[in-house]
């Protein structure tokens, strides 16, 4: 919230970042080149060549701080999760530094040094972030940097406001009391009714308040743009609680503007960002060109072995839903008798479907059978990780079944998917299925797709994926 000194604290936690960076890679450079930890003997790397090192690594891990989140307000994300992604930017960074270094032919860098200072940054960074929020809250805790508050409306939509801030000491906020039009003059929840709103020129030169949250029905028009004005001649800052905030789904909203028109959508889509976007398919274009590659051997023998053990086609090829409710072929090495195996033909695959052949059987289980999906995924319909797609027939009565089901279509279908490592796969609960597709949409980072292409190996070895 307090979007105003946002901007000023990110530019002090830069400054930090910079200072702990620069001092991580001069402490590993004393330790491998000064100190008696490495009696080795190679003593020849001068330091100007390090320092001369920060002119990439400074611009290429803040760049990663920003990409995963560590410069959002500190208020509204754990320490856990923050710790989480400095990990994960830092192993990013030192891989992204070690290939730049190959790449370019500067070997005489030292390896052991580069490790050092990745454990070092890592572990600074973690402390240096977790002792900024222990000063800030114990700042808060004595009275420092509280923000007095008064809410303008004592019903739920106060009530809940009053409730968070209450509940959360380090957001830095103390409600003063609200001013409602239909309570008395008493305590609500232990929080005092000042008054009302017509006495909102009196109540404020009474108490003197940072802000002032205004919590009433839109239906109260005429009373919010009264104590804007209010509040504006006494010098007040204002803001407004939509009453709608209820409808906007999910665990973050997104703000948009056209032509300074204000504009909410009502579920924030990590991948609707460009940047989030192009990312998730250069990763998704490169990985699947790679596992192609890789697993060529592997597809060479399947075809074969699916052509001789049983008459018809090598490839399977079935309509799906994909993203924007658009429709394309997906791609599988074929596992069902011909005769049986028809385009289009509606009904779930059990575990000992009579359809299966053998063979079939076996790539099922296995999940080579979904090998050509890369070439799905290549061609832009697909994702190597995302909702599992689902055919016509299934789409029109599950959307008629079951509530935001369709949500799914926001994203492009993937090879595996968050439900399918939960267990969510074939012919289980649709419901399930859905929320976890609903879950990995809302809440996707790439840490999220990494941890969910890793899950699914364990899924394929333990339970025949």
């Amino acid at each position: 919230m307090i979007k105003s000194n946002q901007r000023f604290f990110n530019f002090i936690l830069v400054l930090f970042d910079l200072c702990v960076v620069t001092a991580s890679l001069l402490f590993a450079w004393y330790i491998r080149f000064v100190s008696p930890f490495f009696d080795d003997g190679v003593r020849t790397m001068n330091l100007r060549a390090y320092i001369d090192l920060l002119g990439i690594i400074i611009p290429l891990y803040l760049v990663l701080f920003l990409f995963f989140g560590l410069y959002k307000p500190y208020r509204k994300q754990r320490f856990f999760k923050e710790c989480r992604e400095i990990v994960f930017a830092n192993i990013i960074g030192i891989a992204i530094l070690m290939s730049a270094l190959f790449t370019m032919k500067s070997i005489h860098f030292s390896r052991y040094m580069l490790g050092i200072f990745f454990i070092t940054s890592t572990v600074m960074m973690i402390l240096e972030r977790g002792s900024i929020r222990k000063i800030l809250r114990m700042a808060r805790e004595r009275g420092f940097n509280i923000k007095y508050i008064i809410i303008v409306g004592a019903g739920s939509i106060g009530q809940t406001f009053a409730a968070k801030v209450a509940g959360d000491r380090q957001l830095g906020y103390k409600v003063t009391g609200y001013v409602d039009d239909y309570y008395h003059k008493s305590d609500k929840d232990g929080i005092p009714i000042l008054g009302k709103t017509r006495e909102m020129n009196e109540i404020l030169e009474e108490y003197q308040v940072d802000e002032v949250i205004i919590a009433l029905p839109n239906t109260s028009f005429k009373r919010i743009d009264e104590v804007i004005d209010i509040c504006e001649y006494q010098g007040v800052k204002t803001q407004i609680i939509p009453d709608y905030f209820h409808l906007i789904q999910g665990t973050t909203a997104y703000f948009d503007e056209l032509d300074g028109i204000p504009l909410i959508n009502t579920r924030y889509i990590p991948l609707d960002q460009p940047l989030n976007k192009w990312i998730k398919r250069a990763i998704d274009i490169i990985l699947s060109i790679l596992i192609l590659i890789l697993v060529s051997p592997i597809m060479l023998v399947t075809a074969i072995l699916v052509k001789l053990t049983s008459p018809g086609p090598i490839i399977y090829k079935q309509i799906r839903v994909g993203m924007g409710r658009r429709e394309f072929w997906i791609y599988k090495f074929r596992s069902m008798r011909c005769d049986a195996a028809i385009p289009g033909e509606i009904g779930w695959t059990t575990e000992n479907d009579p359809r299966k052949t053998k063979f079939g059987a076996f790539i099922r289980k296995t999940s080579i059978d979904e090998l050509p999906q890369f070439y799905n995924v290549l061609k832009g319909d697909m994702s190597i990780v995302g909702p599992r797609p689902e055919r016509p027939h299934y789409v029109t009565q599950f959307q008629h079944e079951i509530p935001k089901y369709m949500i799914k279509h926001h994203v492009r279908p993937g090879i595996t998917g968050w439900a399918q490592v939960q267990g969510w796969r074939g012919d289980t609960s649709i419901h399930k299925r859905i929320e976890c597709d609903i879950e990995y949409i809302e809440k996707w980072t790439l840490w999220f797709d990494i941890k969910v292409f890793f899950m699914t190996f364990k899924a394929v070895f333990e339970s025949g994926y």
